[in-house]
């Protein structure tokens, strides 16, 4: 069996730790890279305005007062910032370069460094921009500005510039701690995988492997999964369906032995006689005898044949019924009159103890005769000489129970779960019955099994046999 599930659910695997090592590694570090460079932005923006408002003010003023000062503060906040910091007049003059003491002489002596093209507006409404202020770096900067106002008049801005490489080397001190998330992550879904393998693929690829066996015909493996979630289910299922086919093999392959046996014998024998007769083995004089014979034989076939014809009406796919109301009382004597000439001769009567002079029951007619008759001729065949029948019926909340019990040979206790098995014969039956064919309680049983009824037996060797059925009991007789 090829292994597709088991490679798709490994390739599915790979592709999501692919997957997931892209997201992590662009659109996670995107995510962390831009908030901080926003947290550092804010803090830089923040030291903007404290020296806005605490320092720069004073460079502002005509006399540059405390110039030197605020230098000194400038570059220690830029050197513990790892930052520079610029004051710059509106038209783009610096006045004070962490990075420049330069700048600081000039000022002084009204001579300053200029930013050619310098204008604020190039911000817009953004807190910070990333890229070079006017060339004053070679690198990409995080830049913030504030501005410094004396009595609501602007005089400047402050400026303050962060390498932007080292907000992202930041970042990826975090991004470190991420990939080993992600790493741990995706250790513990091959973990799981390795769970799922067990758990769930090998037991299906035993069912799978089991399956197709069965599907060969060959029914003699279990499937061996002692889970008890659905997976242990479906191998119990199968395993009871495997042993349920096997079952129905071996019963067709004794059913079609059985049949072969039963055809086999009348034709042999009709064969033979028929032969015996063209040849001149049988005398003219003694013909009409094996005539008689042969007929028989012939009469058993056709009831052989009637009666599998009986059974497969009542396969799994024709169940139909004609149901009717019908009197069980007047049907069972109907019934008992078909057999008056053999019961006369053997000297067998019959009891009846009948509940009410009408009882009427819900069923199919046709077929529920044919359930009294069999059972009738079963009493019949298997009863002494000089010997009683009784048929009763008794009535049990809306049920009513038909007992046949004769007091002949009996059934020996252990063929007493075989007797509704196809052409099975007890070996006292196959004394006497003769003209049987074993099928007739198979019949019964099919019939009542459609009706949704159910058939017992009681029996005791040597002292007789009773069988006792349900019917549903029609409104007017409740």
């Amino acid at each position: 069996m090829k292994k597709t599930l088991y490679l798709k659910l490994l390739g599915s695997y790979l592709i999501f730790a692919l997957i997931a090592f892209v997201i992590v590694g662009f659109f996670t570090q995107f995510q962390i890279t831009k908030n901080e460079q926003k947290a550092e932005a804010m803090a830089l923006y923040r030291e903007a305005n404290q020296i806005a408002e605490n320092y720069a003010r004073q460079v502002f003023k005509p006399k540059m007062e405390y110039a030197e000062y605020i230098q000194n503060e400038m570059e220690t906040l830029a050197k513990y910032n790892d930052s520079q910091i610029l004051l710059i007049k509106p038209n783009g003059d610096i006045i004070l370069n962490s990075a420049d003491r330069k700048c600081l002489e000039k000022a002084l002596d009204s001579e300053y460094e200029h930013l050619d093209g310098f204008n604020i507006t190039d911000f817009g409404n953004r807190l910070f921009r990333i890229g070079r202020f006017y060339d004053l770096q070679d690198k990409d900067q995080l830049i913030v500005y504030a501005t410094v106002t004396t009595n609501y008049q602007l005089m400047g801005y402050v400026i303050i510039m962060r390498d932007a490489n080292s907000v992202a080397l930041s970042a990826n001190t975090y991004m470190g701690a991420v990939f080993l998330s992600m790493l741990l992550v995706i250790a513990a879904s091959f973990i799981i995988l390795i769970f799922f393998t067990f758990l769930v693929y090998r037991p299906l690829r035993k069912i799978t492997l089991a399956a197709d066996e069965f599907a060969q015909g060959d029914f003699s493996n279990k499937i061996d999964v002692k889970s008890h979630d659905e997976m242990g289910i479906l191998a119990h299922t199968l395993n009871y369906m495997a042993e349920e086919l096997r079952s129905q093999e071996e019963e067709q392959r004794k059913f079609i032995s059985n049949v072969s046996h039963d055809f086999r014998s009348p034709l042999t024998s009709i064969k033979g006689y028929c032969e015996a007769m063209l040849d001149g083995t049988i005398p003219p004089e003694m013909q009409d005898r094996y005539l008689n014979i042969i007929l028989t034989e012939t009469d058993r076939l056709n009831k052989l044949t009637q009666s599998l014809l009986e059974l497969n009406r009542f396969g799994k796919h024709e169940r139909s019924l004609d149901i009717a109301e019908f009197d069980i009382n007047r049907m069972i004597k109907n019934v008992l009159m078909t057999f008056e000439g053999i019961c006369f001769k053997r000297h067998i009567t019959f009891d009846l103890v009948l509940t009410g002079t009408e009882m009427f029951v819900v069923a199919d007619m046709s077929k529920i005769q044919q359930v009294l008759y069999n059972l009738v001729d079963n009493a019949i065949k298997f009863s002494h000489n000089d010997s009683a029948i009784k048929i009763e019926t008794s009535v049990k909340k809306d049920k009513l129970f038909v007992s046949v019990k004769d007091h002949g040979i009996g059934i020996p206790t252990d063929s007493l779960k075989k007797i509704w098995e196809r052409f099975y014969k007890t070996d006292a039956s196959r004394g006497r019955d003769k003209r049987g064919v074993g099928l007739g309680l198979s019949i019964v049983k099919e019939i009542l099994a459609v009706h949704k009824q159910n058939i017992d037996v009681i029996s005791t060797e040597g002292v007789g046999t009773e069988f006792i059925f349900t019917l549903d009991i029609a409104q007017r007789s409740l």
